[in-house]
């Protein structure tokens, strides 16, 4: 390769990097409990995982097109439910008048034809949800991870999660 071409390359390499490091600061700002993983991750790096008694526990990786994942289990529904309203809306997913917080059990997904994100959320019946968003552009996710860390916030500190909402 020309070394004009090997010092493009490592330039563009340096402020990918850069760009990875900015896009897990403001994930794990917005949410804290999500600390980096050293490689190997799994499937991509960077990866990020938390876990907190009675709220859940999961992943976030980040894509080589600068999406994020993130794949979280047992968090619950209420804190879930209050984080979506604040930012959807009510029936987002048709799941009622009482938006996804009263949302039954079973499997709500939606994939977002402009942006090619995709979400899946799985209901138990233990008040808890599994779930899964995906190929999301950063400055989205915060949002998401932002108003999850909030809600859960707000049950920690013995309140309802959106009341003030």
């Amino acid at each position: 390769m020309q070394p004009h071409v090997t010092r493009a390359l490592q330039d563009w390499h340096a402020a990918w990097t850069v760009h990875e490091r900015a896009a897990q600061l403001a994930m794990s700002t917005a949410f804290p409990a999500l600390e980096s993983m050293a490689p190997p991750t799994g499937c991509c790096h960077p990866r990020m995982a938390w876990e907190r008694d009675g709220e859940g526990s999961g992943t976030m990786c980040l894509d080589d097109h600068g999406r994020a994942t993130i794949e979280f289990e047992d968090v619950p529904k209420a804190a879930l439910g209050a984080a979506m309203k604040e930012i959807f809306g009510p029936d987002w997913f048709d799941e009622g008048e009482g938006g996804f917080a009263m949302a039954e059990p079973g499997n709500y997904s939606y994939s977002d034809e402009s942006t090619y994100a995709e979400y899946e959320f799985d209901v138990h019946k233990d008040g808890t949800v599994g779930f899964t968003i995906g190929y999301v552009k950063i400055e989205d996710i915060v949002v998401i991870l932002d108003a999850l860390e909030t809600a859960l916030a707000e049950t920690r500190a013995g309140g309802t999660p959106g009341a003030a909402t």
